[in-house]
């Protein structure tokens, strides 16, 4: 792991000392969208390793899951940061919800599209071949409506509702299922014996930013400092967790989810760097966390495309840049 006193220059804060000791820190909360994982191990880094404290901020991670509901408590103001996404950040402007993203941690969402070993799709439009397509609910009604508008050979009728077990899919040879590749991979492997084909919906075109800072604006314009600290904090969290000792990181993501094991944490770690699932595209020279207008117009106009979106929204009003892409971390690579 490289010298955290090498970043000072960044726009660091340092934890000055005087005559009562160490200044307070500022109490902030982050909000994640699942259990934990090692798809949130860069935030778990920070507390883990100190960078949030060098930053001065006491950071409290309040991990979602299957009855969470964090991004309410961050619109009802319950928390200070959330994990979020294009879509809803987008739905937020047309629905007059001041939130505003300011940082994007992941430059591909690790979404993908699994197929049996022996089944002969070759490319992504082979899949629309499949016996059914095994998705979520939102799923289907976000990246499948772009699927069936980029490839009309995907019909609506061979759906069928994942249930987040992976036996209807291992039990039919010409089956697809979604499922995120750093994670239902590896357990189909564990049982079903063979490595199903992994189809990234980034790299076939479907590329919205994914694992998001979010915000509420009012209290972004009254605590911008604080914002930039935990940007920045984190970045530097998820530089040290991909490339440096993320032992400690670990740990804490076991403790607050008892059921996550260190072989599904390798594998996690592993494929996010195989992929580029954090450091690639802008990131790579701007570093981790970058966003661009292109990217979000980009993506918008795609969206609207399809459907999904309506015409007239105001998508400069779902994020900020003046956090990121100003190349903090890119040497711990």
């Amino acid at each position: 792991m490289k010298d955290f006193t090498k970043l000072i220059g960044a726009g660091v804060i340092t934890l000055a000392l005087g005559v009562t000791g160490a200044i307070a820190q500022d109490k902030v909360s982050y909000g994640t969208n699942w259990l934990a994982q090692a798809e949130h191990g860069g935030f778990y880094q920070a507390v883990a390793d100190g960078t949030y404290a060098k930053y001065g901020l006491d950071v409290t991670i309040r991990q979602g899951g299957p009855q969470g509901a964090n991004r309410s408590l961050l619109i009802g103001g319950q928390i200070d940061f959330y994990m979020g996404g294009m879509t809803t950040a987008i739905d937020a402007v047309k629905e007059g919800i001041p939130t505003l993203t300011i940082a994007s941690i992941f430059q591909k969402d690790p979404q993908v599209l699994l197929a049996h070993p022996d089944a002969g799709f070759k490319t992504f439009a082979d899949l629309a071949g499949a016996s059914k397509y095994i998705l979520s609910k939102d799923g289907f009604i976000s990246y499948f409506t772009w699927m069936k508008s980029a490839y009309p050979e995907f019909k609506d009728e061979k759906f069928e509702p994942y249930t987040f077990n992976p036996a209807p899919f291992i039990a039919d040879k010409m089956a697809i299922q979604q499922g995120y590749v750093t994670s239902e991979p590896l357990e189909i492997k564990k049982q079903a014996g063979w490595e199903p084909q992994e189809f990234l919906l980034a790299d076939n075109g479907y590329a919205p930013y994914s694992t998001t800072i979010e915000v509420m604006k009012p209290w972004y314009e009254a605590h911008k400092d604080v914002a930039k600290r935990f940007v920045e904090a984190s970045i530097i969290g998820w530089y040290h967790y991909l490339y440096g000792d993320n032992t400690a990181a670990n740990e804490l993501i076991k403790k607050d989810n008892p059921d996550m094991t260190d072989e599904q944490i390798a594998f996690g770690v592993s494929k996010m760097k195989e992929l580029g699932i954090v450091v690639s595209g802008d990131a790579v020279d701007k570093g981790i966390g970058c966003m661009t207008a292109e990217r979000w117009n980009g993506f918008y106009e795609q969206m609207k495309a399809v459907g999904l979106f309506a015409d007239g929204i105001d998508v400069s009003q779902a994020y900020t840049t003046e956090l990121v892409c100003q190349g903090l971390g890119k040497e711990l690579v």
